[in-house]
């Protein structure tokens, strides 16, 4: 079991910065691939990033390709989203994701999910 837990969230003007952050305990958090992942209110769940275990690989969605960077830091079992220059489109909820193998875009892959936290970006 990996138990994840986001932080960072908030309200924004657009053109401003957040860091998101998503801590792990558990297992090892160093064998897991983590992904970002957003719904928006009346919308799907979508992908917006991930990063192997290793973190020398990202995937990012195009619409945030450019603005956001996801890094890990294995040693503190922590996965950060910064995202800049935010939209108001950017507005959701933002979870962070685990699954034991390879970073993946699908939502279905992943085995564990945090509880999500809040941005709201504001024009």
């Amino acid at each position: 079991q990996v138990q994840l837990v986001e932080s960072g969230g908030g309200l924004v003007q657009a053109g401003g910065s957040l860091r998101l952050s998503c801590a792990a305990s558990g297992r090892t958090f160093s064998s897991y691939a983590m992904g970002w992942f957003r719904q928006a209110p009346g919308k799907e769940r979508e992908f917006v990033a991930a990063i192997v275990w290793r973190g020398e690989s990202t995937t990012y969605a195009d619409s945030v390709k450019g603005r956001f960077t996801i890094s890990r830091d294995n040693a503190k079992d922590t996965v950060y989203l910064q995202m800049n220059s935010l939209k108001p489109e950017d507005t959701a909820v933002y979870y962070c994701a685990a699954r034991y193998g390879g970073a993946s875009v699908s939502s279905r892959v992943y085995a564990y999910w945090g509880q999500g936290t809040q941005v709201s970006v504001s024009s």
